[in-house]
């Protein structure tokens, strides 16, 4: 008897492809074309965004542009390797200690982005064994992390220290890692670093967080929700964030304690084996760091706009989430509200992500409003204007 045939593993993919679509799932790619502060071009049209992750508003910042070019005229453009090989230059050298400074950390490491410098950390700390315990609206960067670090991931309700707490108990014997995002990224909202912290004390577990959204906006000159909290690094050992969201760049970092960086160094896969980010970025960071720290009106403002859309969209009677960070979701319930409220938002000039299922879970779609330093009022105002105009319901129960 014949074996049946193999299954095309390229056929199966368009055939989840088009399930997706039938869906309204499926992920489009949009080409900007010229960006301009807040202003984007793209199919021949210039909208208003808020979708950046530009907290600060420092993406096209004179003096980030200024030493990019500087660098990359003595330097060139790519570091040509590995960071253990010669791709580590003075740059990131200096950025490195930098970032410790500002974080209050003993050491800082640099990954070309936040995605590896998460599965570096998760797959040299973790082993088979062992246990991690996530809040379940962690990044995927968390979740894949600690997967394929072969430890038993252990999901918990958001911000739910008491889940948290017994899902560490069910597994006293084993070394815990306990990770968390510091500001999630499409709700908003801050962790309960303090509570997370003081359970990790007690069960001897090391706590990690994924400060990406939180590091320029958040703490005494913008250090970050770790630092918001009066957490230091006995507390949180473990430090991520970002370069790309509110300091305008590229790239991430991992800060902690020496022996921390010292063994990320040596196994840390995702670092050993990536060409290093080029140091003319390294140069545009650090100028981005230093920028953060004396420049608090950017914050003043940050914190003055996220007030005034909050009003405004209370005395609309809009589905916003309880965030108070830069991230303000509009939960809508389907994948179809959320893309015609896009839509129209974009027929009037606003570029308006809609966010939607597998990226949060089902019957939470929304609008992923994001504010920066770049908007001014007006601007915000434009945009409750355009979602008075919508008429917005309010999104249909659904299972937490």
């Amino acid at each position: 008897m014949a074996a049946a045939p193999r299954p095309d593993l390229l056929d199966r993919l368009a055939i989840q492809t088009t399930g997706r679509d039938r869906t309204q799932l499926l992920r489009r790619l949009r080409t900007i074309e010229h960006a301009d502060g807040p202003w984007v071009e793209t199919g021949g049209r210039r909208l208003l965004s808020f979708c950046s992750n530009d907290y600060l508003g420092l993406a096209q910042h004179p003096q980030l542009i200024a030493a990019f070019k500087r660098v990359a005229d003595d330097e060139g453009v790519g570091s040509t390797s590995a960071h253990l090989i010669c791709g580590h230059r003075a740059e990131h050298a200096a950025l490195e200690e930098a970032l410790a400074a500002w974080t209050g950390r003993e050491r800082a490491l640099l990954f070309s982005t936040g995605y590896m410098a998460n599965l570096g950390v998760l797959q040299t700390l973790l082993a088979r064994g062992d246990i991690c315990v996530q809040d379940k609206l962690n990044h995927a960067c968390l979740l894949d992390g600690a997967q394929l670090s072969g430890a038993e991931l252990k999901r918990y309700p958001h911000a739910d220290v008491a889940a948290a707490a017994r899902q560490l108990a069910s597994r006293s014997e084993a070394a815990a890692l306990l990770a968390t995002d510091g500001v999630f990224s499409m709700d908003g909202d801050v962790a309960p670093l303090r509570e997370l912290a003081a359970l990790c004390a007690r069960e001897q577990a090391t706590l990690m967080v994924d400060d990406a959204h939180g590091l320029g906006v958040l703490g005494e000159g913008g250090s970050g929700s770790v630092r918001a909290a009066g957490l230091g690094e006995r507390d949180v050992p473990v430090l991520m964030a970002t370069l790309g969201k509110a300091l305008g760049c590229a790239g991430a970092f991992v800060a902690g304690p020496a022996a921390l960086i010292d063994g990320l160094m040596q196994f840390a896969r995702p670092y050993i084996y990536t060409t290093a980010m080029p140091p003319a970025l390294a140069a545009a960071a650090l100028t981005a760091v230093e920028l953060a720290q004396t420049e608090a009106w950017r914050r003043q403002k940050l914190t003055a706009l996220i007030d005034r859309f909050r009003r405004g969209a209370a005395e609309l009677g809009l589905p916003l989430s309880a965030s108070t960070s830069a991230i303000q979701p509009l939960l809508l319930g389907s994948a179809d509200a959320a893309l015609t409220a896009a839509l129209t938002l974009e027929r009037q000039g606003l570029l308006v992500s809609a966010i939607r299922p597998p990226t949060v879970p089902q019957g939470h779609a929304r609008l992923r409003i994001t504010l920066s330093a770049a908007h001014e009022e007006d601007h915000v105002d434009q945009l409750l204007a355009a979602l008075e105009i919508l008429r917005l319901p309010a999104p249909s129960p659904h299972p937490a």
